[in-house]
């Protein structure tokens, strides 16, 4: 029984070190998402309800949770299903949202104007994840709204499996796509559009997509029906990318893909796996292209395997997209969603997904998460979750979508540092806005205020030495550090970060030593 308990301490204090190395290490800039399926409210609303109350109380308590884990950034499923969770002239109300498609929430309020604003506050970015083909999960027609594109356009839907999609074959069907994400890049403060692996619908066995009178009319010139389709989804996507970037050019673009482009099998320059579904071939997403063109300016594979899963390893696929990522963005889906829900060995281990983050920050050339979905993130399951707050997500971080080559903000000024009752009150001087071509003078998003304690020296580039990122885009002058101890020496210093993601250079610093409730300046 010694033994034992000597061992499990060993056990313990190893692990707890193994952590401590994982978190001190952890990086400045690292995405740390979370996508939130609105879809059949896996995620939000927890019920479809008229209860506006109830639902921004909801989102709010959802938002502070996830800020307590260390999440920084929020891809919310805005259309589930050619419907919208905002006031739309294009399309109708979700009845994921209401219960009823069509139906405005009450007391009435703008679904995505409210989230994006607590998200926000909460120093998160907001991203409005689309589908774009989806129109109805059903095939129940009697409950679409009049204004549902089943009953404007019938004749741009086609069925399959069981639901209805619009037909990525016709022009008019990607022209209205373009215009629903135009309405959303104008109208809300959104930072950027995003797009998961739904294109054309996951094959369903002896099923046809009934797309040959399009092929008969548009795919003469594209040699293959498979040509063809890929060449529809090109179209929307390079058009898309054209459109973000004309309405805000600061608002990122990016896709998830299915994890396995091609297997080596079909393609030579395909991943090592063997893989069912190929995204190449069985939803025409030709994503390698999208990333060589410059389209996207982010990539997420759903890589949702474990690490050594014979058919699709997790190392082989994050080594394969680091490879093909052509100087895009590469952040990885996580699988959140199977852990300690699937019967795999891997998926009952609370490690799976903690030694998935520290395989991706081995290197530069990952840049974070995402974690499908925020249900799971939630629910802790094994205690993952705790990991993350605790250890890997202990230190904020930056979201690592900045602009290569944009204007980056003035620097700000640090005016004074003062003690008080509640804690040490920074103050500063907001930075003047900065001329911006297409956007004309762009102030700053929000601040990161940096803090070292001496003999520390002042190191922007370490994540510990981050005390706080502020909300977003708030007149902020100054910040109460409640964590300080009586008779410690602190230096001060601030950044200004704009919606370009692009980070200032360090403020003047200010050193001062905690006595009491003052804090005495120290030169």
């Amino acid at each position: 029984m010694k033994r034992l308990r000597i061992w499990l301490l060993a056990a313990i204090c190893f692990f707890g070190t193994a952590l401590a190395a994982q978190f001190s290490n952890a990086p400045k800039r690292e995405m740390r998402g979370v996508w939130v399926a609105t879809v059949n409210n896996i995620d939000f609303p927890k019920t479809a309800t008229m209860n506006g109350v109830a639902q921004k109380e909801q989102w709010k308590k959802m938002v502070e949770k996830l800020k307590e884990i260390g999440i920084n950034a929020v891809f919310v499923q805005v259309r589930p299903a050619a419907d919208a969770f905002y006031a739309s002239e294009l399309v109708p109300w979700s009845q994921y949202l209401t219960g009823k498609q069509g139906i405005a929430p009450e007391p009435f309020y703008d679904p995505l104007e409210y989230m994006i604003q607590v998200a926000h506050d909460a120093g998160m970015d907001f991203h409005a994840w689309i589908n774009p083909y989806r129109a109805s999960m059903n095939l129940d027609t009697l409950s679409l709204s009049n204004q549902h594109v089943f009953n404007r356009n019938r004749d741009w839907l086609v069925e399959y499996g069981g639901k209805l999609y619009l037909n990525p074959g016709m022009p008019e069907v990607r022209n209205h796509i373009i215009k629903v994400v135009e309405e959303i890049a104008e109208k809300y403060d959104i930072d950027g559009i995003h797009m998961d692996d739904y294109f054309y619908p996951y094959p369903v066995k002896d099923k046809v997509f009934p797309d040959s009178l399009q092929y008969e009319q548009y795919g003469a010139p594209y040699g293959s029906l498979q040509d063809w389709r890929r060449n529809n989804n090109d179209q929307l996507i390079e058009a898309m990318a054209l459109a973000i970037k004309n309405k805000k050019p600061y608002l990122k673009f990016g896709i998830s893909p299915f994890g396995v482009w091609r297997n080596k099998a079909t393609d030579p320059i395909g991943s090592d796996t063997r893989a069912g579904i190929q995204s190449y071939d069985d939803l025409y997403a030709d994503i390698l292209k999208w990333l060589e063109k410059g389209w996207i300016d982010y990539v997420v594979p759903q890589i949702y395997f474990n690490i050594g899963y014979p058919p699709a390893d997790y190392e082989v696929l994050l080594n394969w997209w680091r490879q093909y990522r052509y100087n895009q963005k590469l952040i990885i889906g996580q699988a959140a969603y199977k852990v300690g829900d699937n019967p795999v060995p891997a998926w009952q281990n609370p490690n799976e997904i903690p030694n998935q983050i520290n395989m991706n920050r081995k290197f530069n050339d990952v840049e974070g998460s995402i974690f499908f979905s925020t249900k799971s993130i939630l629910s802790n399951p094994l205690g993952v979750t705790d990991s993350l707050s605790k250890y890997y997500f202990k230190y904020p971080a930056l979201t690592t979508l900045s602009t290569a080559g944009a204007i980056t903000p003035e620097t700000p000024i640090l005016k004074n540092v003062k003690g008080k009752a509640d804690g040490v009150r920074i103050k500063w001087k907001p930075n003047k806005p900065v001329p911006t071509k297409g956007l004309g003078l762009l102030p700053p998003d929000y601040y990161v205020i940096y803090r070292w304690q001496q003999p520390s020296k002042v190191d922007t580039n370490n994540a510990e030495n981050i005390l706080t990122i502020t909300a977003r885009q708030k007149k902020l002058k100054r910040h109460i550090d409640t964590s300080t101890k009586d008779g410690e020496t602190y230096v001060y210093g601030i950044s200004a970060v704009n919606r370009f993601t692009n980070e200032s250079r360090l403020s003047n610093t200010i050193t001062v030593k905690r006595v009491g409730e003052k804090a005495k300046k120290v030169k």
